[in-house]
């Protein structure tokens, strides 16, 4: 049992960072006005299939950890639906880079929960998350992707293909 958990979290780590690198490359997309497809698909991959195997940790009770995933699944659901069903038409474009830029904060947001969680000279900064290494942390990562996501869906006018 504890090999098996072990391998999902590894599992789920390695989804975790895949997810995080390719939403950065689609955001550099968004920003330099390219389409990048094999990115997208990648991103909204790794990103749903992180959130589902998150809700594989076992739990007696409902976290804010599995609220966030199942926002992030319906996150994701919004920009795969905006890329692959309606194509980026009309609203749709800026609905794809802000659920697509939203996904990829939460992505970030419990990247920076877990480093301060996992990561000792991290821990030792911030061991209950309501010190000021930990506040400074997400809260630069949140204005970093206000004005990102504000300057990506201002850039991002894909030629059509």
């Amino acid at each position: 049992m504890i090999s098996a958990m072990t391998s999902l979290v590894v599992v789920h780590t390695l989804l975790s960072l895949a997810g995080i690198v390719a939403g950065f490359a689609v955001l550099y997309g968004f920003v330099t006005a390219n389409r990048l497809d094999t990115w997208t698909a990648a991103f909204l991959a790794a990103t749903a299939t992180t959130s589902l195997v998150g809700f594989l940790f076992a739990s007696e009770q409902t976290l804010p950890l599995h609220k966030l995933g199942i926002t992030s699944l319906v996150v994701v659901a919004a920009a795969f639906t905006a890329r692959y069903v309606y194509k980026l038409a009309g609203m749709w474009r800026t609905i794809f880079v802000a659920a697509a830029v939203l996904a990829l904060y939460l992505n970030v947001f419990l990247g920076i929960v877990q480093a301060f969680r996992k990561i000792p000279a991290l821990h030792a900064l911030a061991p209950t998350q309501t010190e000021p290494p930990y506040l400074t942390a997400q809260f630069l990562a949140l204005v970093l992707f206000i004005v990102g996501g504000i300057v990506c869906a201002i850039r991002f006018h894909p030629a059509p293909r």
